[in-house]
């Protein structure tokens, strides 16, 4: 005569791994760890592969630019303000403010940004005569 089995036995085994690998899964796809949005960005022959993004406000966006010219570039996302500062500065290098950093010849740099509010942020590279040749764009937030 057999008896039963306590604690449970391969089944309920096998449904306790399956609910902990739902529960992984869950968490992987939920907003709080899915980390921001990447979008990459391509500088060629003096000018951005995008001129027009469109993003949600509250979002954080990592961008990712890929400089293939053979001279620096940057990349400075703000409001207008922030695009005459920089279009008379002096500042060299960029990088240690969200949304602004400097992409030396043939690499690649970083910076993440979050937007606020709704609006339109601009962005361009300020180095002598590079935002009047049109290296600039626009962030739609909606």
């Amino acid at each position: 005569m057999r008896r039963p089995r306590r604690g449970g036995g391969l089944r309920a085994r096998a449904a306790g791994a399956l609910i902990a690998l739902a529960a992984t899964a869950l968490a992987a796809c939920s907003p709080a760890t899915a980390g921001p949005r990447t979008i990459e960005i391509d500088v060629r022959y003096s000018g951005f592969s995008m001129s027009r993004l469109e993003v949600d406000a509250g979002s954080t966006v990592r961008f990712v630019i890929h400089n293939t010219d053979p001279i620096d570039h940057e990349f400075i996302l703000g409001d207008q303000a922030v695009q005459d500062r920089h279009e008379t500065g002096t500042e060299r290098r960029h990088g240690a403010i969200p949304g602004e950093v400097t992409i030396l010849a043939g690499s690649t740099a970083e910076t993440t940004y979050t937007f606020a509010e709704p609006g339109t942020v601009l962005f361009g590279c300020h180095l002598p005569g590079h935002y009047a040749y049109g290296m600039r764009g626009t962030v739609t937030v909606a």
